[in-house]
C-alpha cells in the first residue's frame, strides 16, 4: 500500500512538473518574435548579402586585377602577390543559406516563380566561386542540416554543366503558364520575365567563357539568343539600386576616407579614356580639380608594386562610388549614386557581337558592339559637354572607336564591366589565355612590377581553414589542380 501511495505521489509530482515546464514555455514565448522567417525577408537578404559582397570585391579585386583601377596602398593584388582572398568564399557561402532556404520554401509551397528566382541566384553565386577557384563544393554544399560539414569538392567541367542546366531549368520555371508569385525581391520588384531573362543571359555568359570546352557551345548560344528571352535593354539590367541610409547605401560610402582613396582610376584606363576623348571619364572617376568641364584633368595609378618607376598616385573613383560633402556629389551632377551590377544589356551586346565573330549567331557583329557601348554610356548617365562630341553617333564615326576587329570587342567590353564584379578579371584572363599573354590583349600589358613574373595568375587560393575544416576533400581538390597555387589551371583555362 505504501509503495503504491509512492509511486501515485511520484506521478502526480511528474504530471505537476510537465505542466508547470508547459506553462513556462508558454510564458516565455514572445509573441512580437517569430520562429520562423518568411522567404520574402529572406530572398531579400541572400540578394543583398551577395550583391554586397561583389561590390565590395569588385572595389578590392576584379577592379584592380582588370587594370581598370589600381591599389595605391596595400598592392598585393596588382603585384600578383595573391592569397585566398577569403572574404570572398565567405561571402557568397554564406548569402547560399538564405538562398537555399528560400528554394526549400517554394518548392514545398508549390511556388515555380520564387523557385526560379532562387535558382538564377545561386547558380549566379556559384558562378562566381567556380570561376575564382576551379572545383568547389556545389552539389553537397550548404547543407548543414543534414549533417554533411564536409562537402565533396566537385570537378569545375560538371559544375559548369550543372550551372547551365539548372539556369535553362530556371528559364521554364520562371515562365507565364507556371504558378506563384515573387516576394522581396530587391532587384526587379518581382518581375518574372526580368528573372527570366537575366537566367538565360547569365547561360550566354557561361558559354562564352567555357567556348569549346563545352560540347555545342555555339549551337547551344544560339538557341538561346533564338529564343529571345534574354536582356534587351537597360531596362532589364540585373542591378541592385541601393538607398539612401545606412545599411542599405551602396556598400563604399561607409568607407573611410583613407580606405577609399586607397583604389584610385587606373593609368591604363585614363589613357583609352584620354585617345577616344570619351565622357565616361567623367563618371568612372573624379576629376582632380573638381572641374567637371573640358578643363577636368586627371591623372591614373600604375597596376603593380609600389617600386621605382611605378606611379600609385592616381585620381579618385567618380562620384557615383563615394559621397564626399567637400566636392561636387553625385547628386549635384544629377546622377545616381552607382548599383550593385549582377549583369548588364552593354554586356550582352557584347556577348552577341563576340558571337557572331564566333561564327556561333548569324547579325551584324558592328550593330551588337556599337549598341554596347552606347547601352554603357546610357547607363552611367555620360555628358558628352566636357568632350568635343555632339552626339554619340558623332563620337563612335570621329573618336576612332569604330569597329574593325575581335580585339575591339574585348576592349570595349573592358571598360563596361567597371564595377561588374570580378567580371573583369574572368574575362582578361580568358582573353590572356586565348591570346597567349599580354600580347594578345593590345589594351593591355603587364603590369608595372609583380611577383609572378608578370604572369596573370589564374585563380584564387583556396582558404586555409578548407585545409583543417574539410581535409580529405579539399586534398582531393588540390590533387586535381596540382597544387593551390595562384598560377594552378583549373579546368576553364586549360588549353
Amino acid at each position: 500500500m505504501k509503495l503504491f501511495k509512492s509511486i501515485f505521489l511520484v506521478a502526480i509530482l511528474a504530471g505537476l512538473a510537465l505542466t508547470s515546464c508547459e506553462k513556462f514555455d508558454e510564458f516565455n514565448e514572445n509573441p512580437n518574435e517569430p520562429t520562423t522567417v518568411s522567404p520574402d525577408v529572406l530572398l531579400t537578404s541572400g540578394i543583398r548579402q551577395s550583391v554586397n559582397t561583389s561590390v565590395n570585391e569588385s572595389f578590392l579585386l576584379g577592379n584592380n586585377i582588370g587594370q581598370l583601377t589600381a591599389k595605391t596602398l596595400r598592392n598585393e593584388v596588382d603585384a600578383y602577390n595573391w592569397n585566398a582572398f577569403p572574404t570572398v568564399w565567405e561571402g557568397f557561402y554564406e548569402s547560399l543559406t538564405d538562398i537555399y532556404a528560400v528554394e526549400d520554401v517554394a518548392i514545398e509551397n508549390g511556388n515555380a516563380h520564387l523557385e526560379g528566382v532562387a535558382v538564377v541566384m545561386r547558380s549566379w553565386i556559384f558562378s562566381v566561386l567556380t570561376s575564382t577557384y576551379g572545383d568547389i563544393p556545389y552539389f553537397e554544399s550548404i547543407r548543414g542540416i543534414q549533417a554533411n560539414f564536409t562537402p565533396v569538392y566537385d570537378p569545375q567541367e560538371e559544375v559548369y554543366a550543372d550551372l547551365l542546366d539548372e539556369l535553362a531549368r530556371a528559364s521554364d520555371l520562371l515562365a507565364p503558364g507556371n504558378s506563384g508569385s515573387i516576394t522581396g525581391d530587391i532587384i526587379f520588384n518581382n518581375d518574372a520575365s526580368k528573372w527570366r531573362k537575366l537566367a538565360n543571359s547569365l547561360r550566354l555568359r557561361l558559354l562564352m567563357r567555357a567556348g569549346d570546352k563545352l560540347e555545342g557551345a555555339g549551337s547551344r548560344f544560339s538557341a538561346i539568343v533564338d529564343e529571345g528571352n534574354i536582356i534587351q535593354s537597360n531596362n532589364d539590367n540585373a542591378a541592385l539600386t541601393y538607398l539612401a541610409s545606412f545599411p542599405n547605401q551602396f556598400p563604399l560610402i561607409p568607407l573611410k576616407t583613407g580606405d577609399f582613396d586607397a583604389v584610385a582610376i587606373s593609368s591604363t584606363l585614363v589613357e583609352h579614356f584620354r585617345e577616344l576623348d570619351d565622357p565616361r571619364l567623367f563618371r568612372y572617376a573624379r576629376p582632380d580639380n573638381d572641374m567637371y568641364t573640358a578643363e577636368g584633368t586627371f591623372n591614373g595609378a600604375d597596376n603593380g608594386q609600389n617600386a621605382d618607376g611605378c606611379s600609385k598616385t592616381g585620381s579618385r573613383l567618380g562620384a557615383a562610388y563615394y559621397v564626399d560633402g567637400s566636392q561636387t556629389t553625385a547628386s549635384e551632377l544629377g546622377i545616381n549614386i552607382a548599383e550593385g551590377i549582377i549583369m548588364t544589356y552593354a554586356e550582352v551586346e557584347f556577348l552577341m557581337a563576340e558571337a557572331v565573330a564566333k561564327d556561333w549567331i548569324s547579325g551584324d557583329i558592328e550593330t551588337h558592339y556599337r549598341n554596347g557601348i552606347e547601352a554603357s554610356m546610357v547607363y552611367h548617365q555620360v555628358d558628352l559637354s566636357p568632350t568635343k562630341w555632339e552626339s554619340f553617333d558623332d563620337f563612335y564615326t570621329n573618336s576612332g572607336v569604330a569597329y574593325s576587329e575581335v580585339t575591339d570587342i574585348w576592349e570595349q567590353k573592358w571598360v563596361a564591366l567597371y564595377f561588374h564584379g570580378l567580371e573583369p578579371y574572368f574575362e582578361v584572363r580568358r582573353w590572356y589565355v586565348e591570346g597567349g599573354g599580354w600580347d594578345g590583349i593590345p589594351f593591355l600589358s603587364e603590369p608595372c612590377s609583380t611577383f609572378n613574373d608578370g604572369d596573370l595568375p589564374m585563380r584564387f587560393l583556396y582558404p586555409g581553414e578548407e585545409q583543417s575544416l574539410n581535409e580529405t576533400n579539399y586534398d582531393e581538390a588540390v590533387s586535381r589542380l596540382g597544387s593551390n597555387s595562384q598560377d594552378a589551371m583549373m579546368w576553364l583555362v586549360q588549353q
